[in-house]
């Protein structure tokens, strides 16, 4: 396999059960991946949502180092909208201190949840993408310890040094966000599952690479393996996802009817909901892993990031195992013998 695989997980809260059983999940499939092969592993934020227990990526990465040895670990992403740079370096310091080599830092656009968490994070809001370019290009400063001198905070250090400074990963579904990227020299991770045009991903893949050849091109899906086309078609076939075309121009992705209620009794003004079919690679994993082979041949993708919509755990744990580097390799090996 010329590219790699890792793991998106939000920690989902499966119907009968409650975020200690879903951490508890998340620290299954954590240390299952490093022994399945995946190359890395994030968690993602979100807030005030009932369905899905991860808020904290970093406090969650810090317990997800403890459980395992190797794996890459990160944030996919951290919402730098709502948080000071210099907060967020020093917090991803202490983690690359404790685990040389092993932490990622992924930076996302997003709020992460609907209006009256952002409102409760940011203490009123936030709408200015200049702001959130001026945020990341700080972050990397700190970082990278390349403050200028004639900066209101020069001389400021995020401290511990780590040996080996976290990677900056910035996640967007955009040609704009991978110029940003490419332009302040960190990796770019497509949201493929809520974009999949291949026309747009083909031209964000050229736009990355040509400003910035030697940067990681990562793309998230969302996939489901399952032993027959036919199962894995009907698991992924009830997925939907909900754009809120906002007032203020803004586009919103949900991807339950109860988000959506949720933000209608939230929001500041009023909103169109468009409602389409989730894009989900769904099949047997020979299929699944075909599809994958194609977009990396097409788009020179480095590494892609598996996401499960299943609120089923069984189901879910399933299909990241059937689509395992290992199981893959197994497969490759049996039809070559």
């Amino acid at each position: 396999m010329d590219y790699k695989l890792g793991i998106l997980d939000q920690s989902p809260v499966f119907k009968g059960e409650t975020a200690t059983d879903a951490f508890q999940h998340t620290i299954k499939l954590a240390k299952k991946a490093e022994e399945w092969g995946y190359s890395r592993f994030w968690v993602s934020e979100h807030h005030n949502m009932e369905q899905v227990a991860g808020s904290s990526p970093e406090v969650l990465i810090s317990h997800l180092l403890a459980h395992t040895n190797n794996i890459q670990l990160g944030s996919g992403g951290v919402m730098l909208q709502h948080y000071s740079p210099y907060k967020v370096v020093e917090n991803f310091n202490v983690l690359a201190t404790l685990a040389p080599g092993r932490v990622d830092l992924g930076i996302g656009k997003a709020p992460g949840g609907l209006p009256l968490s952002t409102k409760a994070l940011q203490n009123g809001p936030f709408n200015n993408e200049n702001e959130f370019n001026e945020r990341i290009k700080f972050l990397k400063r700190l970082v990278d310890e390349t403050i200028e001198q004639n900066h209101p905070l020069a001389g400021i250090q995020a401290l511990p040094k780590p040996d080996k400074k976290p990677d900056i990963y910035l996640l967007g579904g955009s040609v704009n966000s991978a110029r940003l990227a490419a332009k302040l020299k960190v990796n770019f991770v497509f949201a493929g599952f809520l974009n999949s045009n291949e026309e747009i991903i083909k031209e964000t893949a050229y736009s990355f690479k040509k400003d910035f050849k030697d940067g990681k091109f990562i793309v998230a899906l969302t996939v489901l393996a399952a032993p027959t086309q036919e199962e894995a078609v009907k698991l992924a076939e009830d997925h939907k996802l909900f754009i809120l075309h906002l007032h203020n121009g803004r586009t919103l992705t949900v991807q339950t009817e109860e988000q959506v209620k949720a933000y209608e009794k939230q929001a500041e003004g009023p909103f169109e909901v468009q409602e389409k079919t989730a894009e989900i690679i769904a099949g047997t994993p020979e299929y699944v892993t075909q599809e994958l082979n194609r977009l990396h041949q097409l788009f020179h993708v480095d590494e892609f990031m598996l996401h499960t919509p299943i609120w089923k755990e069984a189901e879910r744990f399933r299909s990241f195992q059937l689509l395992s580097p290992i199981e893959i390799m197994a497969r490759v090996e049996a039809t070559q013998s």
